[in-house]
């Protein structure tokens, strides 16, 4: 049996935890969820958004499923007149349980409308630094300065991790993301790293490209892409023009990686305001349960579930809203287990 933190960030993750609760009891998978509030979900308890027993839970399992962390009402909003800059709950979270890289597995769902087939592949992104450090002030009213930040040391740890996964995948090219043709300094020391580390991993072919370019490449032949590793802020914009890809949001997945911690997290997560109780598409979450299964070693299970997402989705009778029908949460759940 296989302990896993249920970290639960409130609106729409109520709606995707009962399913994929329902998917696995189906399945029978052996895993054993330890449900923590975090984020909104934490304070309408009257809890910590971020308290200490959510992360010594984390690095005690190791494994945590997460979705998104709602700021809790009244949080501050994006000013450059505030006193501090405010803490968002999906970052801090990030920086107090030491992860460090994201993947994204970018593919095809059969049966799910996109704008190209046969794409498969991985982003890898640094999320430790860059502009995504939050270091940022105010010099004077209506100037604001922001940093970005590259070590050689988060690099170096961020291009090892990104080589052995390609490894473990059988990709054989890496395609580095940078800017340093124009950041010469941060992005020449980022572009450094990934050649030096590249020459520990001979089989795998190193490739380097500019970000514009990237974003071109991608909207006309994704299919040439095995494993993209990009730094913060590339990394975040090319996530989601890669969901783009293959049908939407929905249709992906992260998982966050740290020194003996692995967190699988939705994507997407919205307010009950936003989206109606029970309305909620599910496999934001579903799909990130399904990489976990795979990690464990339970291909078996993880590929029943994505076989039968994708009856469902040819099938085309049952669908929740953003992708194009009219089901609900407990509908097209309920649709997914009784193909199981």
């Amino acid at each position: 049996m296989h302990k896993v933190v249920f970290v639960q960030g409130g609106g729409v993750g109520h709606d995707q935890e009962a399913s994929v609760r329902h998917i696995f009891q189906a399945v029978g998978a052996a895993v054993e969820f330890e449900l923590i509030p975090a984020g909104r979900a934490a304070v309408e308890f009257g809890r910590d958004p971020l308290g200490p027993e959510l992360f010594d839970a984390i690095r005690r399992t190791g494994v945590a499923l997460k979705t998104k962390l709602l700021q809790p009402k009244g949080a501050p909003t994006p000013t450059a007149h505030g006193p501090t800059t405010p803490t968002y709950s999906n970052i801090e979270f990030r920086r107090r349980l030491g992860l460090f890289a994201s993947t994204r597995p970018v593919h095809n769902l059969a049966g799910l409308p996109a704008r190209f087939q046969n794409v498969n592949f991985h982003i890898v992104r640094e999320i430790t630094e860059d502009l995504y450090a939050t270091t940022e002030h105010e010099i004077i009213p209506g100037v604001v300065q922001s940093f970005k930040i590259v070590t050689e040391v988060a690099c170096l740890r961020f291009f090892r991790y990104a080589f052995a996964l390609a490894q473990r995948l059988g990709k054989k090219s890496i395609h580095c993301i940078h800017k340093a043709n124009i950041l010469k300094m941060a992005d020449g020391l980022y572009l450094d790293c990934f050649r030096r580390i590249a020459a520990d991993f001979p089989e795998i072919a190193p490739k380097e490209m500019i970000v514009d370019n990237t974003c071109m490449q991608l909207v006309s032949r994704p299919q040439q892409f095995e494993v993209l590793a990009a730094g913060n802020l590339y990394g975040d914009l090319l996530s989601d023009l890669g969901a783009g890809l293959v049908g939407g949001i929905s249709a992906t997945s992260a998982i966050n990686v740290g020194d003996g911690v692995k967190v699988y997290e939705a994507v997407f997560g919205a307010s009950h305001e936003s989206v109606p109780p029970g309305r909620a598409n599910p496999l934001p979450l579903i799909l990130p349960a399904i990489e976990m299964l795979k990690d464990f070693g339970d291909a078996v299970n993880a590929g029943r579930i994505l076989a039968a997402i994708e009856e469902v989705l040819l099938e085309g009778k049952v669908r929740p809203a953003d992708i194009g029908g009219r089901a609900g949460t407990t509908e097209f759940t309920s649709a997914i287990v009784e193909r199981l």
